[in-house]
């Protein structure tokens, strides 16, 4: 009887849902899994990802500081998601506490003032010096006039997780400040969704936790995306699966996208756990 290997067990998987999948995944073995990983996405919240990893860079080159300040302002103001948009105008943040939210409450508002922080242009720069050839931020987040944000591919959007987890993205000590903040995402609605929660919650169990997830996802009418690292005590790998091309458009927990993508990341995990750190 021959063996049914990853990639049948995820399509078959798949066989029913309605849209495209873009699945990436490395176990840093030299094993991947790599479906639709060169076709355009929309990145919604994930290019907030290499906004951070900008902004690192341009702090390693001496051009900014995490310390420098921030004032809220009205012409930043935007809706979505986010807490800023809940305060007062001329709330003062530093530049580094303004990406933290950016990151891990996905705040819109802290995402329009770090890409006038840095300028578009140079965010798109550090894309293509790093090798993510095929990602770009197009506009600021306006949804009254743009329906588009960025473009990027799973392989480019798994590649600056694999650079993070590597230690190699900028340089080992900003690897690890941009690895720590991913860490306190919020919104791992995908990658997590069928995780057993007793791995992930340290507080209720008493236990150590065994898992963690350092990611950034991303939701726009056009896509439901999410990637990061996921860290085991077997070791850590990186997994990437964005959708498009799906007929519902609505927001939900539910969401077929969201349902089949946790169906996914939880095959991965599964395989990883049972082959000790391997996902084939």
């Amino acid at each position: 009887m021959r063996e049914i290997t990853l990639e049948e067990r995820i399509k078959a998987e798949l066989a029913s849902y309605n849209g495209t999948m873009g699945i990436y995944v490395n176990d840093f073995q030299g094993n991947k899994v790599e479906i639709n990983i060169d076709k355009e996405f929309e990145t919604a919240s994930t290019v907030k990802t290499y906004i951070l990893g900008t902004l690192f860079d341009e702090v390693e080159k001496g051009n900014k500081n995490l310390s420098d300040k921030l004032i809220y302002t009205q012409e930043n103001e935007i809706e979505g998601s986010g807490i800023l948009r809940s305060l007062d105008y001329g709330v003062e943040l530093t530049v580094k506490n303004v990406a933290t939210l950016m990151i891990i409450v996905s705040d819109n508002i802290g995402t329009n003032m770090m890409i006038d922080y840095l300028g578009i242009d140079t965010i798109n720069a550090f894309m293509q010096s790093y090798g993510f050839t095929h990602t770009k931020l197009h506009n600021k987040i306006n949804f009254d006039i743009y329906d588009k944000l960025g473009t990027t591919t799973p392989r480019d959007y798994g590649k600056i997780f694999e650079m993070i987890c590597k230690e190699e993205l900028i340089s080992p000590e900003a690897s690890r400040q941009m690895l720590e903040i991913f860490k306190k995402q919020h919104y791992n609605s995908m990658l997590t969704k069928s995780f057993p929660q007793y791995f992930l919650d340290s507080e209720d169990t008493g236990e150590d936790e065994l898992i963690y997830v350092a990611s950034k996802s991303g939701s726009m009418d056009a896509c439901r995306n999410d990637g990061g690292i996921v860290s085991t005590p077997y070791g850590k790998y990186v997994i990437v699966l964005f959708n498009k091309n799906f007929t519902d458009p609505i927001y939900y927990p539910e969401h077929q996208a969201t349902v089949f993508g946790s169906k996914v990341s939880r095959l991965i995990f599964d395989q990883y756990l049972a082959l000790k750190g391997r996902i084939k």
